[in-house]
C-alpha cells in the first residue's frame, strides 16, 4: 500500500506538470509546422531573410507550434551554432526602446553597444547585426519572434516593425521575423511603409471544429502516465534545449522534464486502462461533447484536466465519471440566469413584458413609459400586482439598467431625454428568460402563465 501510494503522489505530480508545462508538444498543424520549419531552416542555412505572420484565436497553438519547430531544429549542431533566436513580446516591450534593448541582451551585445550613440533606431539596428558578422564576412541568422505583433502595431511610427522587415527585404542581414496575433485584421493595422516591406505570408491556425474522436483520444493522452521508454525519449528531445542559452524563451526557462520521474509497470498499466475506460463511458462523453462544444482548444482542455486531476485525494486515488461530470456541469451555469432568478418579482414580470414587446414588435427598442403600459394590462388582472405604485416600477426599471439586464441604445443625448422615454434595448435571449421563470423560487402561477402568453 504504501508503494501504491507513491507511485500515486507521483502520477498527480507528473500529469500536474506536464498540463502546466509541456510548451514544445504539438499535435496536428502538420503542414503548418512545414511551412514554418523550412523557412526557418532557410534562413539558417541559406541565409535567406523572411517574415512570417502566424494569426489563430487564442489557445489555437500558435506559440506551441514556434516553440515545437525550434525545438526540432535545435537538434541540429549547425542551427544551433549559425542563428540566435530574440523573442519580444508586445505586452513586456510597450515601445521601441525598450525593445531594442532586449535585442541588444538577447544578442549578448551589450559591452559592444556600451557607451555608442546612434543617431537613428535603423543605425543602432543595423550596427547589432553587424556585430555578428564573422571573419569570413558570414553573419550569423536572427530569428526575430514578437508574440502580441499587433500591439507592435501601436509603437510610434511601427519605427521597430519598418526596420525589421527593411532588413528582412533588403538582405542586409539573414533574419526572419515571425509575428503571432489573434487578431485576423492585423495587416490593416500597419503603415503603408511597413506594409510594402512585409512579405504577407501568413499562416491560419484554426482547431477543426469536426473531430470529436480525436479531442477525445486527446483528453486520454493527457490523463494517461507514459511508459519509461516513452519518458527517457521524451527527456533527449528536451535535453536539445539545454544548447539554447536563452532566459528570454519562457519554453526553454521553465519547460517540463520527465526524465526525473519512473513509475512501476503494472501501476502504469491499470492507471491508463482505468482512465480509458472512464473517458469512454457514455456520461463522460456527454460531459466532454459540451467541452469541446464549449471550446475546442487544447490549451482549454488542459486548463479544465489540471483542475480534475488537483482533485485527487488518497481516498480517492483515481479520477471517476461522476467527478468529471460535476466539473463540466461548472461551464454550463449561465450567470444572466443567476441574475434572472435573483430579481424582485416585480423586476422579473417587467422582464418578462420587455420579452412580449420584443416578440411582437422584433424586438424594436422600448422605454419604460412602453413596458410600464403592458405591465399595467398585467397588474388589472392580477391578485399580487394591482397595488403596486408607478414610481415603484420606475426603481425597478432603473434597476434592471443598473444590472445590465437592459442597455440604453446610446449616451448621446440622454441628459436631453426625461428618462422615462430613454430608448433601451435587452441583451437577453428569450430563451434565457424563460429558463429564469423555470427556476425562480416561488413563483406566482400567474406570472409564470403570464410569461408563457403575452395573451392577457
Amino acid at each position: 500500500m504504501p508503494d501504491d501510494a507513491q507511485e500515486w503522489r507521483k502520477a498527480r505530480r507528473f500529469l500536474k506538470e506536464r498540463l502546466q508545462r509541456d510548451y514544445t508538444t504539438l499535435r496536428g498543424y502538420q503542414e503548418e509546422r512545414s511551412n514554418v520549419r523550412q523557412l526557418l531552416q532557410r534562413t539558417a542555412e541559406m541565409g535567406e531573410s523572411n517574415s512570417l505572420l502566424l494569426i489563430g484565436p487564442r489557445g489555437a497553438g500558435k506559440t506551441t507550434l514556434i516553440n515545437a519547430v525550434l525545438t526540432d531544429l535545435l537538434l541540429n549542431k549547425s542551427f544551433v551554432d549559425n542563428t540566435l533566436i530574440v523573442h519580444l513580446d508586445g505586452n513586456l516591450h510597450t515601445d521601441d526602446r525598450i525593445a531594442l534593448k532586449s535585442i541588444t541582451v538577447q544578442m549578448r551585445l551589450e559591452n559592444a553597444a556600451d557607451g555608442k550613440v546612434f543617431g537613428s533606431f535603423a543605425e543602432n539596428l543595423a550596427f547589432l547585426l553587424q556585430c555578428l558578422k564573422a571573419g569570413d564576412k558570414k553573419s550569423k541568422s536572427v530569428v526575430f519572434v514578437l508574440e502580441e505583433f499587433d500591439l507592435f502595431c501601436t509603437h510610434h511610427n511601427q519605427t521597430l516593425l519598418y526596420n525589421l522587415f527593411d532588413v528582412s527585404q533588403s538582405a542586409q542581414a539573414p533574419i526572419c521575423v515571425l509575428g503571432v496575433t489573434c487578431r485576423l485584421d492585423v495587416i490593416e493595422l500597419l503603415e503603408k511603409r511597413v506594409k510594402s516591406r512585409f512579405s504577407h505570408r501568413q499562416v491560419f491556425l484554426f482547431p477543426s471544429a469536426d473531430h470529436f474522436e480525436e479531442y477525445t483520444k486527446l483528453c486520454q493522452e493527457l490523463l494517461s502516465i507514459p511508459s519509461n521508454r516513452e519518458l527517457k525519449a521524451m527527456a533527449d528531445r528536451i535535453d536539445s534545449l539545454e544548447l539554447l542559452k536563452s532566459d528570454a524563451l519562457n519554453f526553454h526557462r521553465n519547460h517540463f522534464d520527465g526524465v526525473e520521474y519512473e513509475f512501476d509497470n503494472k501501476f502504469v498499466d491499470s492507471w491508463n486502462k482505468h482512465h480509458a475506460k472512464m473517458i469512454t463511458s457514455s456520461q463522460a462523453q456527454k460531459s466532454l461533447q459540451m467541452l469541446y462544444d464549449f471550446d475546442i482548444s487544447e490549451a482549454f482542455l488542459k486548463n479544465f484536466l489540471f483542475r480534475l486531476v488537483a482533485q485527487l485525494k488518497p481516498d480517492v486515488p483515481h479520477i471517476t465519471v461522476d467527478q468529471l461530470t460535476a466539473l463540466a456541469a461548472q461551464f454550463e451555469g449561465d450567470d444572466k440566469i443567476d441574475l434572472l432568478c435573483g430579481l424582485s418579482v416585480l423586476e422579473l414580470c417587467l422582464i418578462i413584458a420587455i420579452k412580449h414587446h420584443s416578440e411582437i414588435y422584433d424586438r424594436d427598442p422600448f422605454n419604460f413609459e412602453i413596458v410600464f403600459a403592458r405591465f399595467s394590462k398585467f397588474a388589472k388582472v392580477s391578485t399580487t400586482m394591482q397595488s403596486v405604485e408607478r414610481s415603484i416600477v420606475l426603481k425597478a426599471f432603473e434597476h434592471l439598467r443598473i444590472g445590465e439586464l437592459i442597455m440604453p441604445l446610446t449616451n448621446s443625448g440622454a441628459g436631453k431625454v426625461q428618462k422615462e422615454f430613454e430608448m433601451h434595448k435587452m441583451p437577453l435571449t428569450y430563451g434565457q428568460i424563460q429558463q429564469a421563470v423555470q427556476r425562480y423560487q416561488a413563483l406566482p402561477t400567474e406570472v409564470a402563465q403570464w410569461a408563457q402568453s403575452s395573451l392577457i
